[in-house]
């Protein structure tokens, strides 16, 4: 099996499109979160080698639920997601430690490639 991701975006109709393709290309589909809290439990209960984190969610936002991963888990590897017009954010997700970041509507491609270079 390939690797295991946890896909986190509050949309559930985008963590489907993410799923099918992370599928397709032979990336085990650990766990789904909605929200930026769940994000985090589902991380430390899961340990994915990668996460894709939607930016703009309720309860606790991806930037947010980033630097708490990245605090439990310095070592962690997470792309955000984002729609466009986002940017000063993703320059946040950068700083706090995102290894990449996708835009919505995704992009087959880009977002294996975006994947395959953050795991190395």
């Amino acid at each position: 099996m390939g690797k295991r991701i946890l896909i986190v975006d509050d949309a559930a109709f985008m963590r489907m499109m993410i799923k099918d393709i992370l599928i397709k290309n032979n990336f085990e589909v650990v766990g789904e979160a909605a929200d930026g809290m769940q994000a985090v439990e589902k991380y430390m209960e899961l340990l994915p080698d990668l996460v894709t984190m939607d930016i703009t969610m309720p309860e606790m936002d991806g930037i947010t639920a980033l630097k708490l991963i990245k605090e439990k888990d310095p070592s962690a590897k997470v792309i955000m997601c984002s729609a466009m017009g986002q940017q000063a954010m993703v320059i946040d997700a950068i700083q706090a430690g995102a290894k990449d970041f996708i835009v919505k509507p995704f992009q087959a491609d880009r977002v294996v490639e975006a994947i395959q270079k953050a795991l190395g």
